[in-house]
């Protein structure tokens, strides 16, 4: 899948960082392979020496530029065709706040430890994102920069970082 140039945030010999395109959540990044290969164990050895710490800077530049409390990473998905990639998804406290208003997740509140504890590991932030940010036609409305002000922010930040 070609990805416009707007949506880029990244790049390196291996990899490819942009913000995911059907995201309505910014700071929505998916970091691609430029290989063919769909599992890690079919990368050459210098892409897989790039990986960690690029998933490292991406994770550090929505905790330090957007302010995400936190960051989720994973891979997702087998769908042939595709190289293999990383969603890394910033949790923004409004986000999580959203989460806790949606009456599907209260049942998850009342079994928390404590004040200031969440009862989910993140399976569930992670389903409400897709839900709410990259499948409703409807998004619900975002706190702080848009979606191509967070890539502008999240260029620069990651270029700054490359250069020091």
């Amino acid at each position: 899948m070609d990805i416009p140039a707007a949506f880029h945030v990244h790049e390196t010999a291996h990899w490819l960082v942009n913000h995911r395109i059907n995201s309505a959540l910014p700071g929505y990044l998916m970091v691609g392979s430029k290989h063919g290969a769909n599992d890690l164990s079919g990368l050459p050895a210098p892409a897989l020496a790039e990986l960690g710490p690029l998933l490292a800077r991406a994770q550090g530049a929505l905790r330090q530029t957007l302010q995400a409390p936190r960051v989720y990473l994973g891979r997702y998905g087998h769908s042939p065709g595709y190289p293999i990639h990383f969603h890394v998804i910033p949790i923004y406290a409004w986000v999580e706040a959203l989460f806790w208003q949606d009456t599907r997740y209260r049942i998850l509140e009342s079994l928390a430890d404590g004040p200031g504890e969440t009862p989910t590991d993140g399976a569930e932030l992670t389903l409400f994102v897709w839900r709410e940010f990259c499948e409703r036609a409807v998004p619900p409305p975002v706190q702080g920069p848009s979606v191509a002000a967070s890539i502008a922010l999240l260029r620069a930040a990651m270029q700054a970082e490359e250069l020091a």
